[in-house]
């Protein structure tokens, strides 16, 4: 709603009572609790289901901003982490996410699990080599066997400019041509006995890395 993304509202007579103040003024059609169920994913319904739109920039015009800080996920296989992506992209003042294959965004699991931020920042299907093309663009390649770890990086003061992190999917990682053709690979110190990161945590991490280093 604060997005002014919402087409239509749909609300039982409980939620109406429980959201009295946030659907003040608004165009509320009143369901019953089955039908709440039915249009829900969840378990408990919540009894709130809008229907929404969103108009995303191209490619081009997102470029044209020349954006500070770009997410690219390669084939992102699990919802929730790239609701939890996306969700940490915009915490971290990120310009965009960008997806190559994988997970719809707008997939129910992925929305939630965005918290609201897929409506705050452009989320948008590119290809991997439109991203490796950029010129004054540092694409930052994230493996367990980078040849430079992040602390390096941070030390080097490399996380300045304008950037690129790429991310590949929780099972299989990024593909080897991807991996060769960007700037860096970047692996995460693992200081304890943990084997890796979870995705999203990993994506906070360099992220936030980069954020900081930026201002």
């Amino acid at each position: 709603m604060a997005a002014d993304a919402v087409v239509e509202l749909f609300a039982t007579g409980d939620a109406i009572d429980r959201n009295a103040e946030l659907l003040d003024g608004v165009d509320v059609a009143e369901i019953s609790e089955k039908d709440a169920a039915v249009l829900s994913e969840t378990v408990t319904p919540q009894g709130l289901v809008a229907v929404c739109a969103l108009t995303q920039p191209t490619l081009a015009e997102l470029l044209a901003r020349v954006p500070r800080l770009l997410v690219l996920l390669v084939e992102p296989n699990e919802p929730g982490n790239l609701g939890a992506i996306i969700r940490t992209a915009d915490a971290a003042g990120a310009d965009a996410v960008l997806l190559d294959g994988g997970s719809d965004p707008y997939n129910g699991k992925a929305v939630r699990a965005s918290a609201g931020s897929l409506f705050h920042l452009p989320v948008l299907a590119c290809p991997t080599a439109d991203v490796l093309a950029v010129e004054g663009l540092s694409t930052l390649a994230t493996t367990s066997h980078g040849d430079v770890d992040l602390d390096q990086l941070i030390d080097d003061g490399a996380l300045a400019g304008r950037t690129a992190w790429i991310f590949g999917s929780e099972a299989h990682g990024l593909p080897d041509d991807v991996r060769g053709a960007a700037t860096h690979q970047v692996r995460i110190p693992i200081r304890g006995r943990a084997e890796s990161l979870n995705l999203a945590a990993a994506a906070a991490v360099c992220l936030y890395a980069s954020a900081r280093a930026q201002r």
